[in-house]
């Protein structure tokens, strides 16, 4: 996990939530778009793997490995580590 150097007040911490709640709802956003063009866009194409339609194996197993990649992405690039701290955390 990173680790913040300096404390952030409520409303920077409310900030970088925001943020992070953004940019998660953006990746949301390209990956059903990546599902439909995998799922639907590739359904006209002849193209086998392991005896399954191209359109199968991306619009399941290939969706599944681009969320793994944007989660990733995600977590190393923008997520960052912040105590929120509260009075009862002792």
């Amino acid at each position: 996990m990173k680790q913040n150097n300096r404390a952030l007040n409520d409303a920077q911490k409310f900030s970088l939530a925001r943020r992070e709640a953004i940019y998660t709802g953006l990746a949301l956003a390209g990956l059903i778009i990546f599902w439909l063009i995998a799922g639907f866009g590739t359904a006209s194409l002849d193209v086998k793997i392991f005896h399954l339609p191209l359109w199968a194996v991306l619009g399941s197993v290939g969706v599944w490995f681009v969320a793994i990649f944007i989660s990733a992405l995600l977590s190393k690039v923008l997520f960052k580590d912040v105590d929120l701290g509260g009075e009862d955390d002792g």
